[in-house]
């Protein structure tokens, strides 16, 4: 587990841009915080730095969003589904040719891949978030190690 503070959105947005520079095809992100915590913002960082152009906003009433980049992003808001993924298909996006980054994560945790990077944001001011990185696996170790670099 890592952890680190951003003192402003484009702090968060600049280590999630960091990020989406390193990732592959396959990569799995799940975002999880409080309301307003900073999830769509993170996530707007990410696909800046994957090359897309289009505006990203939180996918809450279509549960999810793509975005074609140097690689596609899938972006899902699983906070209205009852219980797992299998309503959308999850396992499409995760094993497919993109990056997924699924918020609220925690409401559908059976239909997820064991590999992954969990991430946490928390308000801790205005402004200042803290982040907690938990990368299972190998790949997504190293990962979190660049980024942190």
């Amino acid at each position: 587990m890592y952890t680190l503070i951003t003192h402003s959105a484009a702090e968060t947005q600049a280590m999630a841009e960091k990020l989406a520079t390193l990732v592959e095809a396959g990569t799995v992100i799940t975002l999880n915080g409080d309301l307003g915590a900073g999830k769509t913002t993170f996530t707007q960082g990410f696909a800046k730095g994957l090359g897309v152009t289009r505006n990203v906003n939180s996918p809450t009433f279509t549960i999810m969003k793509q975005y074609k980049g140097r690689l596609p992003l899938y972006h899902m808001d699983v906070y209205r589904l009852e219980d797992t993924g299998d309503d959308i298909g999850l396992e499409e996006y995760i094993n497919g040719d993109g990056v997924a980054i699924v918020e609220w994560s925690n409401l559908i945790e059976s239909s997820l891949p064991n590999e992954r990077l969990a991430i946490t944001i928390e308000r801790t001011g205005d402004e200042e978030r803290k982040i907690t990185l938990t990368p299972t696996g190998t790949s997504y170790e190293q990962l979190v190690k660049e980024v942190l670099a």
